[in-house]
C-alpha cells in the first residue's frame, strides 16, 4: 500500500539532513521522509571530507552561503541539542590562510576585494606577520596571505549526526532504503519507489544524493551534469610536539593541510586529472610523489613527516565547480541541492535554509542562489568558481 507524504528527501547525508532540519525548524507542518541507502554513512562524502569551512571564495554567492553557515556553526552544538544533549560539531576556528606568491597574488587580491565587498571576515597578513604566527614556514617566495579568522574546520561526522538527530526530534522520519524509481506524470512528480518495495506518493522530491545525484536525476527523467570524483586525504604524524595548531594552510602549488588531534596533520592536493568514478581508496605513492615535496619545501621539518593512513572521498563535480539549486524546470516538484564540488559540508547550513525557503515559500530569502540553477548549463551561462582547492 502506498504511503502518502509531503516531502521525500533522497539522501540523508549532511545536505539532506540539513534540509530536513530546516524544513521542520522553519515551521513546515507536512510530513518529511528522508531515504538513506547507507545508514552507516561509511561512504558518505561529508563523513569522508576534510571538514573545512571557509568564506574565501571567488564568487559572491558562495561567500554569502558560507558566511551564513559560519554563523550557524558557531552555535551549532547548542542549536542542535536534543533533550539537553548538545551536538558535537567541534567547530575549531583556527582560520584559513591562502599564501600569495608572484603568480597567484593578483588572483588572491581580486578575490579578497570581492570577499570584503559582500561582508566576509577576511584580512591580509604581511610576510612578517605570517612569520610571527607560524615561524616554521619557509616564506622566501611568499609576498603575503589572505586569512579568514572565523574560518576553520568541523568534525564532519558530528555535523551529520547533529542535523540528523535534531531533524528526527522535530518530526522528520528517516528510513534505511534506496530509491529505485521516481514517478513522473505530465511533467509533475507523483511518487517514489524503493528497493525494499515501499511506494511513497508525494508531490515533492528533493535530490540530495551527493555523488549519486546524476543517477537520481535520471530516475526523474532529467540529465544532471554531475560526476563523482575522488579526493584523497592523508594523515601524517608531525616530527615533534608542535607548539601550536595549524590553521588550514593553502600553498600556491595546491597542497594544503590543517592540524588534527594527536599532533598530526591532514593533507590534501586536488588531482585535476582524476578520472570520474566511485573509488574510495588512497595511493601512498601519490602522497610521496605529489604532496610531500611541496610540504617539505614549505616547512623544512616536514621532511620527517610519517604518513600513517589515508582515505578517498567523493566530490560531486559540476562543469563550473558550483552547486545546483532549485526546482527542475521540466519536472515540477523535483528539487535539487547537488553538485557542491567539495563544498557541501561547509555550505550545508545555508543550503538547508535556502531549500526550506524555496519549498515552503517559493522563493529564496536568506541567500539568493537563483543563478545556480540547472538551466545555466544548457544555456551556456556557467558560473565559474575558481577557488577550488
Amino acid at each position: 500500500m502506498a504511503k502518502t507524504v509531503d516531502v521525500v528527501i533522497v539522501g540523508g547525508g549532511v545536505v539532506g539532513s540539513s534540509i530536513a532540519y530546516n524544513l521542520k525548524n522553519d515551521g513546515f507542518t507536512g510530513s518529511v521522509v528522508v531515504l538513506e541507502k547507507d545508514p552507516s554513512y561509511q561512504y558518505a562524502s561529508s563523513s569522508l571530507s576534510m571538514g573545512g569551512v571557509r568564506q574565501q571564495f571567488g564568487h559572491a554567492v558562495n561567500v554569502l552561503l558560507v558566511r551564513y553557515s559560519v554563523g550557524i556553526y558557531e552555535q551549532f552544538d547548542q542549536l542542535m541539542a536534543v533533550d539537553g544533549e548538545p551536538a558535537h560539531a567541534q567547530f575549531r576556528q583556527r582560520g584559513y590562510m591562502f599564501l600569495a606568491n608572484e603568480k597567484n597574488a593578483p588572483i588572491l587580491e581580486r578575490r579578497y576585494q570581492l570577499q570584503k565587498s559582500v561582508g566576509a571576515d577576511v584580512e591580509i597578513l604581511s610576510r612578517e606577520e605570517i612569520h610571527r604566527r607560524f615561524p616554521e614556514l619557509w616564506l622566501d617566495d611568499i609576498l603575503w596571505a589572505t586569512f579568514g579568522p572565523r574560518d576553520g574546520y568541523v568534525d564532519p561526522h558530528g555535523v551529520l549526526q547533529g542535523f540528523r538527530r535534531k531533524a528526527r526530534s522535530l518530526g522528520a522520519v528517516y528510513e534505511a532504503d534506496e530509491v529505485v524509481g521516481i514517478e513522473v506524470r505530465d511533467g509533475k512528480v507523483e511518487g517514489v519507489r524503493t528497493k525494499k518495495g515501499e511506494h511513497y506518493q508525494t508531490r515533492i522530491v528533493v535530490n540530495a544524493a551527493g555523488p549519486s545525484a546524476k543517477l537520481v536525476g535520471a530516475m526523474a527523467g532529467v540529465q544532471l551534469p554531475i560526476e563523482p570524483v575522488r579526493q584523497q586525504l592523508f594523515v601524517c604524524a608531525l616530527p615533534r610536539p608542535w607548539p601550536y595548531e595549524f590553521p588550514m594552510i593553502i600553498d600556491p602549488d595546491g597542497v594544503h593541510w590543517r592540524h588534527e588531534t594527536g599532533n598530526k596533520i591532514i593533507v590534501a592536493k586536488t588531482k585535476h586529472d582524476e578520472p570520474p568514478g566511485f573509488r574510495f581508496g588512497y595511493e601512498r605513492e601519490r602522497f610521496h610523489r605529489e604532496c610531500w615535496p611541496d610540504l617539505a619545501r614549505r616547512v623544512p621539518e616536514f621532511d620527517r613527516l610519517v604518513l600513517e593512513r589515508g582515505w578517498g572521498g567523493l566530490y560531486a563535480m559540476t562543469p563550473d565547480q558550483n552547486a545546483i539549486y532549485g526546482e527542475h524546470p521540466e519536472v515540477k516538484g523535483f528539487y535539487m541541492a547537488n553538485g557542491f564540488s567539495g563544498h557541501g559540508l561547509m555550505m550545508s547550513p545555508a543550503t538547508g535554509k535556502v531549500m526550506s525557503e524555496l519549498i515552503r515559500l517559493g522563493r529564496y530569502e536568506t541567500v539568493d542562489v537563483s543563478e545556480l540553477n540547472v538551466e545555466r548549463f544548457a544555456q551556456g551561462k556557467l558560473v565559474l568558481e575558481e577557488a577550488l582547492i
